[in-house]
């Protein structure tokens, strides 16, 4: 299944629906509330039905990220070994622990949304990755009850500001940009499997492959990254995990290649689908009335 946040209107309550396709039209067939949603995530995926409930057309809703206000981003750096090679990092060797930093969920938005270059910033750059979302509470979790505990993925781009993120050793500066991080529809564990098993990563800039990857490869495994987690706090349904970008980015490459106005990027997950977003100049962000979280 295949689930968006959505409202009818901007600035109305959001409601989780899956998507569905008839004749060629793309549909969402609302399930509940966001709040209901991730009260309960298996509850509610299982009172779905495919008869059932209210079907919108999707040109008719304001998509959001199916995320709650109050959830944790979590993201993992420096976990792939090839990325970890072509940075600034690779001197240092890899640590035994992953490295984590944070998002603000007001930073997530979703495919088709402009993404603003700050005014300080010569560009910005690209990581193509995936998010887990979490479907029951973890604490003190093992690995395998923490891997049983994701309940759905994400295509997800890790746009970063890499001049705040270089100006200290703590990355959230530059990880938090408006409408820096676009993310997919959120696609149930069923229908993904292990990312042990594989999943290719791509990105694309106006065309041209930046980044290929396979889950493979990850150093930090996503669920002793989670089991890890959560001896530390504990972990709640709709909490997110983003599992890091293989090599390719653009401010590792000589000479060094960032995203500029009129630049479309995209990240292309197998099984999760494409994530979209064209670039802007820094003038949007005071140009919009609305916030830029959608």
């Amino acid at each position: 299944m295949r689930l968006i946040g959505a409202r009818l209107s901007p600035g109305s309550d959001t409601f989780v629906a899956a998507l569905t396709t008839k004749d060629g039209v793309e549909s969402a067939r609302i399930l509940t509330s966001l709040e209901t949603f991730w009260g309960s995530p298996a509850a509610a995926l299982a009172s779905y039905s495919s008869e059932g409930g209210t079907v919108v057309p999707l040109d008719q809703l304001q998509v959001v990220p199916p995320v709650l206000p109050g959830a944790r981003v979590l993201c993992i750096g420096l976990n792939y070994l090839d990325h970890v090679l072509e940075g600034s990092y690779s001197d240092a060797g890899l640590p035994d622990y992953p490295t984590i930093f944070a998002r603000w969920t007001s930073s997530l938005t979703v495919s088709g949304a402009p993404i603003p270059v700050p005014s300080n910033e010569d560009g910005i750059d690209w990581e193509g990755e995936i998010a887990a979302f979490i479907g029951v509470p973890l604490t003190d979790a093992d690995a395998d009850t923490a891997r049983a505990a994701v309940m759905g993925y994400s295509a997800f781009n890790d746009v970063t500001s890499r001049r705040a993120q270089k100006l200290t050793s703590q990355w959230i500066l530059g990880k938090n940009g408006d409408n820096s991080g676009p993310l997919g529809p959120l696609v149930t564990s069923d229908e993904v499997g292990d990312l042990r098993d594989g999943l290719t990563v791509e990105t694309r800039v106006n065309g041209t492959t930046v980044q290929e990857g396979n889950t493979k490869h990850m150093v930090y495994e996503l669920g002793e990254v989670l089991s890890l987690v959560s001896h530390s706090f504990t972990l709640n349904p709709g909490d997110i995990i983003c599992t890091g970008t293989p090599a390719g980015v653009g401010y590792s490459r000589t000479p060094q290649w960032l995203l500029h106005p009129g630049d479309v990027v995209e990240v292309e997950i197998e099984r999760l689908g494409t994530v979209t977003n064209p670039v802007v100049a820094n003038d949007f962000r005071t140009q919009s009335a609305q916030p830029l979280s959608v």
